[in-house]
C-alpha cells in the first residue's frame, strides 16, 4: 500500500475497468484537507456505531494531520461513537500530549496508532475496534480465506498478529502490532480484534467494515460446512477488483451521505 506514481496510476486505470468515476485523495490546501479528514474522521464514528462496532471505552480510528505528520486525531475517551462531533476531535502529538482538544485519549488508542504512522508514512488512517465477528474470529488464531469475493480484498494483504499481552498499555506492543502488520493493510490481532489502514480515512473505515463482515461470513461458511475455497484465479482477479481503493471511497461516501443527512451535528 505504500504510496507511488505507480499505485496512482493502478488505481486510474482499476477505475476505468470497474467503470466509477475517480475520487481524488485530497481536498486540496492543508486547511481544506484538514477539515476534510476531521469531518470523515468523525462521520466514521458515527458509521461504526450504527454498525454497533462501538464497545463501552473500547475502538479508535485515527487521521493523520497533513501539516504535522507526527500528528493525529483521534477520537476522545469515554464518548460514545454515536455522539462524537468535529468539535470533540483530539490532535495528539508523537509523546501522546494533547495538542489540541480539552478531553484525555484512550492510552491503548495512542500505542497502537502512534507506532502504526510511525511505520507507515503511506499511512493516513487507522481503525480499530472490538467488534463481535471481528473477536470471534480473532479467537481462531488464523487469517481469512478467500471464500467470499469481498474477501479477497485482504488477500495476501493481512497479517495474524498471534500475541496477546491484554491492553496495549507501552510502546514495544505497539511496535511488534506496527512490524508484523508491515505494508499490508489489515491485521486480526489474537483475542482482541481487527485492524485496517488506509491512505484515506475513508479506505480504512471502508475496509475494517467489509473485514468484520468477512469474519462474520467466514464463522456462518464454516459452520455450516466446508466452503470453497477460491481458485488462484478467482482470488487474483476479486483481489484487484475488491481491494481497489477508489472502490473504498465511493463506498464510504454512501454511507457518510446518509449520516450526515441524518445527523448534520456530527458536522459541529
Amino acid at each position: 500500500m505504500t504510496i507511488s506514481a505507480d499505485n496512482q496510476r493502478t488505481d486510474s486505470a482499476e477505475a476505468q475497468e470497474l467503470d466509477i468515476p475517480e475520487l481524488s485523495e485530497s481536498a486540496g490546501s492543508v486547511e481544506a484537507e484538514r477539515q476534510h479528514r476531521k469531518q470523515q474522521l468523525a462521520v466514521t464514528f458515527r458509521i461504526f456505531a450504527r454498525y454497533h462496532f462501538d464497545e463501552g471505552i473500547a475502538g479508535h480510528v485515527t487521521a493523520r494531520d497533513p501539516e504535522f505528520p507526527n500528528r493525529f486525531w483521534v477520537n476522545p475517551y469515554a464518548v460514545h461513537f454515536s455522539r462524537i462531533r468535529v468539535s470533540d476531535l483530539l490532535l495528539i502529538d508523537e509523546e501522546g500530549r494533547v495538542i489540541e482538544g480539552d478531553r484525555r485519549t484512550n492510552k491503548a488508542a495512542f500505542w497502537i496508532h502512534s507506532s502504526i504512522h510511525h511505520a507507515r508514512p503511506d499511512v493516513v488512517a487507522v481503525a480499530h475496534a472490538h467488534t463481535i465477528h471481528g473477536r470471534a474470529f480473532a479467537s481462531l488464531n488464523k487469517l481469512l480465506d478467500p471464500i467470499i469475493q469481498e474477501s479477497c480484498a485482504f488477500h495476501d494483504d493481512h497479517v495474524l498478529f498471534d500475541e496477546y499481552k491484554g491492553l496495549v498499555l507501552e510502546r514495544a506492543e505497539g511496535e511488534r502490532i506496527a512490524e508484523k502488520l508491515g505494508s499490508r493493510r489489515a491485521a486480526i490481532l489474537r483475542h482482541h480484534g481487527l485492524l485496517t489502514v488506509g491512505r484515506t480515512i475513508e479506505e480504512a473505515a471502508w475496509w475494517f467494515i467489509t473485514m468484520d463482515r468477512a469474519c462474520q461470513m467466514q464463522l456462518l461458511a464454516d459452520a455450516a460446512g466446508t466452503p470453497r475455497v477460491m481458485s488462484d484465479e478467482e482470488v487474483t482477479l476479486a483481489h484487484r477488483q475488491f481491494s481497489n481503493a477508489n472502490m473504498a471511497r465511493h463506498n464510504f461516501n454512501i454511507l457518510r451521505d446518509l449520516v450526515v443527512e441524518e445527523t448534520p451535528d456530527v458536522l459541529n
